[in-house]
């Protein structure tokens, strides 16, 4: 149910504003400032594979993730899946459509239940004008995300599918040299340009040289880190 705190419906100021606070690029605001974003903050809930919006919808919105997790995706000619990111508490998305005319480009499903907090574009701008700091952080979030999307691109281009399965791993594990995947291995097939058939072929040939070790769908423990920097290298 949509709502906002002008409506006389089981939506409160303070659940805006504790998604407001999450988010980076209101960091810089004060409470009486957060306030005022979450004035023109609506929630909506998505259930699990519900769509948030399609490419080819119109735009105009920032969507704030509340809870839960939203995948980002575009579809080629041949109806082919390329996961862009998973976008997690505290993150945004749709920004592109406030800067831009055109409409959305990709498509945002929700991988599990999930709260977001939308905000007009046209609002939201007005709030930019008096308070230049979000402008420059949605910039500097632009900044960051076009990095990791060229890196993307010259990954895919310039490295074997060992190579960039091995870099995946590395980024994803933690100081246990684990790694929870919080996609299925379609989706991070996907991410990594492959399909995922060479995805499991990729791990059971990682795993029978003792570069991994794989516990059950999700997790994979990393044995050998020097083993795959190897392949990283080469």
């Amino acid at each position: 149910m949509d709502c906002n705190c002008n409506d006389n419906c089981n939506c409160h100021t303070g659940e805006q504003i504790t998604c407001i606070e999450i988010v980076p690029i209101f960091s810089s605001l004060t409470r009486e400032e957060m306030l005022e974003v979450a004035a023109i903050t609506t929630q909506q809930t998505f259930q699990k594979h519900e769509m948030i919006y399609l490419a080819g919808d119109e735009g105009g919105k920032l969507y704030v993730l509340h809870t839960g997790r939203v995948k980002i995706s575009r579809l080629n000619a041949n109806g082919k899946e390329q996961v862009i990111r998973v976008v997690n508490p505290g993150d945004f998305l749709g920004e592109l459509s406030l800067f831009s005319p055109l409409s959305m480009t990709d498509n945002a499903e929700a991988l599990e239940k999930s709260t977001m907090c939308t905000i007009e574009g046209i609002k939201l701008k007005e709030i930019m004008g008096k308070y230049p700091s979000i402008a420059f952080k949605v910039m500097e979030e632009l900044s960051v995300r076009l990095e990791k999307a060229e890196n993307l691109i010259e990954n895919i281009n310039l490295n074997t599918v060992e190579q960039r399965l091995a870099q995946a791993l590395t980024n994803l594990s933690d100081e246990k040299n684990e790694v929870l995947l919080s996609m299925t291995k379609g989706d991070f097939a996907s991410q990594m340009g492959m399909s995922q058939e060479t995805l499991s072929r990729k791990l059971t040939a990682f795993q029978e040289e003792g570069l991994i070790q794989l516990k059950g769908h999700r997790k994979i423990i990393i044995i050998n880190k020097e083993g795959l920097a190897a392949i990283i290298s080469n």
